[in-house]
C-alpha cells in the first residue's frame, strides 16, 4: 500500500514539474483571448437614481443651518478673544 502511495505522489510531482516547465518555457497551452469574456453584454447595469424627498431635503437644510450658526458663534468668540 505504501509503494502505491509513493508512486502516486511521484506522478503528481512530475505533473506539477511539467506544468512549471511549460510555464517557464512559454508553452502554457492556455491562450487567453483579448477583450470581454464571452457571454457578457455591453449594456451597463441600470442604476436606480436616488431622489430626496421634500422632508429629507428640509432636514438636511435645517442641519446645515444649525452647523453654520455654531461656526459663526465660534468665529465670533475667537474674534472677541483676540
Amino acid at each position: 500500500m505504501e509503494v502505491k502511495q509513493i508512486v502516486a505522489e511521484l506522478d503528481g510531482e512530475i505533473a506539477r514539474l511539467k506544468q512549471a516547465r511549460a510555464l517557464l518555457a512559454g508553452e502554457s497551452g492556455v491562450r487567453r483571448k483579448r477583450g470581454r469574456p464571452a457571454g457578457t453584454t455591453n449594456a451597463p447595469k441600470s442604476a436606480r437614481k436616488r431622489r430626496l424627498t421634500p422632508e429629507g431635503r428640509k432636514r438636511i437644510s435645517e442641519a446645515l443651518k444649525r452647523r453654520w450658526a455654531l461656526r459663526r458663534k465660534a468665529a465670533e468668540k475667537s474674534a472677541k478673544a483676540a
